[in-house]
């Protein structure tokens, strides 16, 4: 019942609108229907299918999808992590935390055989990612927003995961400003 009233919300948002990972802002006319980034159950088999190909913490899931589907969207970090969670729950994924404390996601047996049996399916989602890309062009500017939106989400996540340390603090702050300077020169 869970897993029914989270794909419902995954769908259509909280308050039963559009999804909040529509085609971009502005939603578009690319999706399986319009304002809409996945059907019902296809956020799950993507996710899936990306730590089938190697474990990956949340952040790199956000990062590859927006690479994947190229133009200005970007998975919301409150979207992606409950379904991770969600196929954690389920047996098709397991958590490991690394060095640093991060979750990571890999597939388990249970994962593999779900991925196997929905493989088509898989196939022609990123199929359709693919052309989502041609449409905006590899390499235009929607790939700027996109890194600047991946840009965004890192430094949220990492401002929001515990109290950082003025050490932590100055380091990020440093990285952003070396960011600007090098975009300036270009």
């Amino acid at each position: 019942m869970f897993h029914r009233h989270f794909e419902d919300y995954v769908r259509y948002g909280r308050h039963g609108g559009f999804a909040p990972f529509g085609w971009g802002r502005r939603g578009g006319g690319f999706g399986p229907r319009e304002g809409r980034m996945f059907d019902g159950g296809e956020l799950k088999l993507v996710v899936l299918a990306l730590i089938a190909e190697k474990p990956r913490h949340g952040y790199d899931i956000i990062k590859e999808l927006s690479d994947r589907v190229g133009g200005d969207y970007s998975p919301s970090p409150g979207v992606v992590y409950p379904t991770l969670t969600m196929l954690d729950g389920m047996g098709y994924a397991s958590a490991s935390q690394d060095e640093q404390g991060r979750k990571l996601y890999a597939i388990t047996a249970e994962g593999e055989k779900q991925l196997a049996a929905s493989k088509h399916q898989v196939d022609a989602i990123f199929a359709r990612f693919s052309g989502r890309e041609e449409a905006f062009g590899r390499g235009g500017v929607g790939s700027v927003i996109r890194a600047m939106m991946n840009l965004r989400a890192a430094t949220r996540l990492r401002l929001r995961s515990g109290s950082p340390t003025p050490d932590q603090v100055q380091a990020i702050v440093d990285a952003l400003d070396e960011a600007a300077k090098k975009i300036e020169r270009i």
